[in-house]
């Protein structure tokens, strides 16, 4: 089992909860984004910088995931790609993906994109705040004691 993490989007806060986590846990994480990153010297860590353009870090998370990795992210078709490949999605605000969820999560975003696209102003997300950080920290507690439990 390996994590992904979808770097380019995800929080600096969720990114050190990942790291202590690829410590704790030792398990290899996997950092892809087209911007330089910078993570802390550890055996579990490594990073990938792809090419500019859209959807290129996914693109490239979507084609080396594995039957039972977990990806880290908030763009819901890489989320739907990976649990089509047999892996796990979970988002940064603690949010597991699952195939009974992602279906419906696909049709809200494109729905979404679709009023936003024709003039609507639909909002955004709101702001990654200290409650979402928690809810990401347990539920990727709960998804790596999961995984040891099983193996």
């Amino acid at each position: 089992m390996r994590i992904w993490v979808d770097a380019d989007a995800c929080p600096l806060v969720i990114k050190d909860i990942l790291f202590r986590a690829a410590q704790r846990a030792q398990v290899l994480t996997t950092l892809v984004a087209n911007q330089f990153l910078k993570t802390p010297p550890s055996p579990y860590i490594t990073k990938v910088q792809v090419g500019a353009g859209f959807d290129v870090a996914d693109n490239y998370i979507a084609q080396h995931v594995s039957e039972g990795d977990l990806v880290i992210t908030a763009d819901i078709p890489l989320a739907s790609d990976v649990i089509d490949k047999g892996g796990y999605a979970l988002n940064p605000r603690g949010e597991l993906y699952t195939r009974d969820n992602i279906r419906q999560r696909l049709t809200m975003r494109n729905f979404m994109q679709e009023l936003r696209s024709s003039g609507v102003d639909t909002g955004g997300p709101s702001s990654f705040n200290h409650s979402d950080r928690q809810a990401f920290a347990n539920a990727l507690d709960r998804f790596l004691t999961s995984i040891r439990k099983n193996r």
